[in-house]
């Protein structure tokens, strides 16, 4: 190997790691000089004690180590500088991802391509106060990452690659754990839910899947017992949250409903029972959440405010003025405006056979109108006392071919079963769901003992609510 040592042009500077690499360069060339100056002192000993054969054997020697020391010092490239640390921002209120570039001496044009850079990359046009962001910065104190966790399973990644900004979204790995629980009632459904550990938002779950049956306002007695099972979700084995119920039954009044999830290709979620009828019916029992009858279906009322014998053909549900008030089945809005002793009324039409009418309204939903398609359960308007209205209520009728039916009591249609050809399928899926849930379901009845009191008939009701 031959090293020129003839002067060379300078290259332009670059920067303090280039300083640095050549001075290192440098010191490693001077040390390999004076292991030169040191092996030629030793050569000449040698020579002197031995002659010129010993030295001439010694020579290849040296040369060929001398060699290696030099090119092991221009062939070994400095380490790559490390990336500087992760900087973790939390974000303050009304803090803006230009703000936090800024403070952290970046590109203002930076910010902007990646809040472009995709759906997910604009999430970051619309920080919360609290969400973490952590930046990394390369050697030149420009952005190289940034990661961005805006759920706790899901991470945007954005990274500077040869061309400009690349961004991606990490999924977390989320592990599935089935847990189950049961309860009695002997006050109320969230009393009883939350000494057994139930979460509201998973009693609220609940109270929906069986809602078409149980009517929460009217239809719970003391010694009503419930079991569900549901998932839990976990990452890196901490809890995240509860996820869906996945199986539950509800004993009400002696008579037991049940209901499973299902999931269908394109990932939609309905219950059903094991043997795949519908829960869901084409319309929900009360228009309002879990409020009490103030006045029930009566063909022989004396009405309260004209004191006279007139017949009742709908149902009272007291509840505060502004409570929103739920269409009970998808349908057209026929009318929305003031109609005689009702005040504020909404009539939906729901095919032709069905109607239903909501009366004595506060106010109705912004935009409501005649023609109007709605679905069910989606708010149409809010409980009030105008019309002939002694305190604050809804009025709600049910009517079959224009004939007033009974809301409470009334047989309502249901939506179409699961197919045959899925069912069996489908309960082989779910056997252990439905073992837990037998299991639970003698557990409850165990727990139901014979002198548990009941409500008499004609008793008023336990509510959802305490």
């Amino acid at each position: 190997m031959k090293i020129d040592y003839s002067p060379a042009e300078l290259a332009p500077r670059r920067s303090a790691r280039r300083s640095v690499w050549l001075a290192a360069a440098c010191v490693s060339i001077l040390a390999v000089v004076a292991t030169r100056e040191g092996i030629a002192t030793r050569e000449s000993a040698l020579h002197d004690a031995a002659g010129d054969e010993a030295a001439q054997a010694f020579a290849p020697t040296t040369e060929n180590a001398f060699d290696a020391a030099v090119q092991g010092a221009a062939a070994d490239n400095v380490a790559a500088p490390s990336a500087s640390d992760w900087t973790t921002v939390v974000v303050k209120r009304g803090q803006t991802l230009s703000d936090i570039f800024d403070k952290e001496d970046l590109a203002f044009s930076d910010a902007m391509t990646i809040v472009g850079l995709n759906d997910d990359a604009g999430r970051l046009k619309n920080l919360r106060p609290g969400d973490k962001i952590s930046i990394r910065k390369n050697e030149d104190d420009q952005l190289d990452q940034l990661n961005y966790e805006y759920d706790p399973t899901h991470t945007l990644q954005v990274r500077r690659g040869d061309n400009g900004f690349e961004a991606v979204t990490i999924e977390a790995e989320v592990q599935h754990h089935p847990a189950q629980l049961t309860g009695v009632i002997t006050s109320s459904l969230f009393a009883a839910a939350q000494k057994a550990g139930l979460s509201n938002r998973l009693v609220m779950e609940m109270a929906d899947i069986f809602g078409y049956d149980i009517d929460f306002a009217l239809d719970l007695r003391d010694g009503d017992h419930f079991s569900v099972v549901y998932d839990q979700l976990y990452k890196d084995g901490k809890k995240l949250r509860d996820g869906d119920i996945l199986a539950a039954e509800f004993v009400n009044q002696g008579r037991s409903y049940r209901a499973m999830r299902y999931v269908d290709a394109d990932g939609n979620a309905t219950y059903y029972t094991p043997n795949g009828e519908s829960l869901r019916k084409a319309f929900i029992r009360t228009p309002v959440d879990f409020v009490r009858i103030s006045s029930g279906f009566s063909l022989g009322r004396r009405h309260p405010i004209l004191n006279v014998i007139r017949a009742h053909k709908g149902v009272d549900y007291a509840a505060p003025i502004g409570t929103p008030v739920k269409a009970t089945g998808d349908g057209i809005v026929a009318f929305a405006g003031v109609q005689h002793g009702y005040g504020n009324v909404v009539i939906l039409k729901h095919g032709p056979k069905y109607s239903t009418l909501y009366g004595h309204l506060s106010r109705f939903r912004k935009g409501l109108h005649a023609g109007q398609r709605v679905r069910q359960g989606e708010v149409i308007a809010y409980v009030g006392m105008t019309g002939l209205a002694t305190g604050p209520h809804l009025h709600y009728e049910f009517r079959i071919d224009g004939v007033h039916k009974n809301p409470v009591t009334v047989a309502l249609p249901r939506a179409n079963p699961l197919p045959k050809s899925v069912v069996a399928s489908w309960r082989h899926d779910n056997a252990d769901v439905l073992a837990r849930l037998d299991q639970m379901s003698d557990t409850a009845t165990a727990m139901v003992t014979p002198s548990a009191p009941a409500s008499a008939p004609g008793a008023p009701p336990s509510a959802l609510h305490d």
